[in-house]
């Protein structure tokens, strides 16, 4: 598409992420259980990140096509586009339900939902999304990311940082919550995962 003005692709990296940055806004209260809030604290990491980092890293994308075009059909823009927007259904969908149960576990919307107590007296839930994989918000939250860079083409390899980036900064924050949980719920956390035995991406990994 066209470069230096409003492509296709251009419109579409701004309104998703515009629309990203809404999400978290309106659905603030569902990030006030999630680990940042709850084990990291604010602190260095958060600030700088949320600062600095985030802002820098997210912008990669519509930086480059503002001096370079996609090279991609809008038919490909679009489909580009499709992958974000099926990212935002797992991510959102699944944090909604969590956040959902944990506020109220005979809500209409999750009463329905499977879990199994633990000695601590809480419960994990091993249906819903929460059954096909123990981390399934991160595949979509990954899946939205790689569509901005996506959309950007494959012209720089530097528009894939951010989805390369965030890979490994989602592993390693799986593989940290895992032990944490492991030191939590003891026994119980083996049963959890022989229930759940996904973390990504069900029956794959």
């Amino acid at each position: 598409g066209a470069w230096g003005g409003n492509s296709l692709a251009m419109v579409l990296v701004n309104l998703s992420q515009g629309f990203y940055v809404w999400d978290g806004l309106y659905n603030e209260p569902a990030i006030l259980s999630t680990m940042d809030v709850t084990t990291d604290g604010f602190g260095y990491m958060l600030a700088f990140g949320d600062l600095a980092w985030v802002p820098f890293t997210y912008t990669i994308p519509a930086r480059y096509l503002a001096e370079h075009p996609s090279g991609l059909s809008d038919s490909a823009t679009v489909a580009c586009a499709l992958v974000g927007m099926f990212g935002y259904w797992i991510f959102r969908s699944a944090n909604s339900e969590k956040n959902s149960f944990r506020t109220n576990p005979n809500g209409e919307a999750v009463k329905h939902l499977k879990f199994m107590n633990t000695s601590r007296g809480t419960r994990l839930l091993v249906s819903g999304w929460w059954g096909l994989a123990r981390k399934i918000n991160y595949t979509g939250d990954w899946l939205l990311g790689l569509s901005w860079s996506l959309l950007a083409g494959f012209g720089s390899v530097v528009c894939y940082f951010y989805p390369i980036y965030f890979a490994v900064l989602l592993v390693h924050r799986a593989w940290r919550d895992d032990h944490a949980c492991a030191k939590k719920y003891g026994k119980d956390w083996i049963e959890y995962k022989r229930r759940v035995p996904y973390v990504f991406i069900p029956g794959v990994i």
